[in-house]
């Protein structure tokens, strides 16, 4: 039977399992680029990128995190009761009190991120705080504070920084091949369609990998943060506002949008609705909260 600690061992798992799959990629991608263009260096340069930036994902991406976000620490005045409420569920979960942060946004929604409980922060917008009442709001943070529980922000947090350094790294390599030198008639072509193959596939694999370590875990969130509270209508009431809010954030980004509550580009559905929710880093707000509402605690 799967507990709290065999879900935090997958998480902890699934996130050197995403460092090595960044690691092997990357080298891989250099190899090919260093051997069409007959430059060694241009493969030392990838695995000391590759190797640089794994360590960087893990210790630094809760910073970057809160730079791309606009994030700022709450102010204890101002935002009281919300640290009140992260205080009291944090106490009540056995959590460490985590860093309170706030986006200034008028689009309702919320986020965790660290590495570790130790390093934990919970964020929320504005436009939250303004249109939850306290159950919900104890709802939401709820939530949140059991992705911290879980762990699962540490690979939620790892996979911002690696799936957008991925992108970068192929739009890089991309253009080495198209304008970079080298003995072009000396190649097998073969290899070169597999290496441009793989550079175009880099961007998609890290959107891949992204929507991986997401939709599950959101309903896991949803049910723990429901036994949290003993009140599952707080958070099933909560996704109702803010899905119906469609209001997308003012620093929206795909590079982030994974750690949101709810979708942060404001949750509207176009004709291939079907198709794109296959491809949504959130699960759909209306299973989410009947499952909610099914629960009996």
């Amino acid at each position: 039977m799967a507990t709290l600690y065999t879900q935090q061992s997958r998480n902890i798992a699934r996130t050197w399992a995403l460092m090595g799959f960044f690691l092997v990629l990357v080298v891989a991608i250099g190899y090919a680029v260093s051997w069409y263009l007959q430059d060694s260096s241009i493969l030392y340069v990838a695995v000391i990128f590759a190797l640089l930036t794994n360590v960087g994902s893990y210790w630094f991406s809760d910073k970057l995190v809160l730079s791309m976000t606009g994030a700022h620490p709450a102010d204890p005045t101002q935002h009281r009761e919300l640290i009140q409420v992260v205080e009291n569920l944090a106490i009540t979960a056995g959590l460490p009190m985590p860093k309170v942060y706030v986006i200034s946004d008028q689009a309702p929604n919320a986020f965790a991120t660290g590495r570790n409980p130790e390093h934990a922060v919970v964020c929320a917008t504005t436009g939250l705080l303004a249109m939850l009442d306290r159950g919900e709001l104890e709802g939401v943070m709820a939530h949140e504070l059991s992705h911290v529980g879980n762990r699962d922000m540490l690979v939620m947090t790892v996979a911002v920084v690696l799936a957008g350094f991925v992108a970068i790294l192929a739009d890089f390599f991309s253009r080495t091949l198209m304008y970079g030198g080298g003995d072009r008639d000396n190649k097998n072509p073969l290899l070169l369609v597999v290496g441009v193959i793989g550079i175009l596939l880099a961007p998609l694999a890290a959107q891949m990998i992204q929507m991986a370590v997401s939709r599950k875990r959101e309903y896991l969130a949803d049910a723990s943060g429901a036994l949290l509270t003993r009140y599952p209508e707080g958070l099933a009431s909560a996704l109702e506002k803010i899905s119906s809010a469609h209001i997308p954030m003012q620093k929206a980004s795909h590079a982030t949008a994974h750690l949101f509550i709810a979708d942060p580009f404001g949750g509207r559905q176009s004709i291939g609705q079907k198709i794109s929710n296959l491809f949504s880093t959130h699960p759909p707000a209306q299973e989410r909260i009947k499952r909610l509402r099914d629960m009996d605690v």
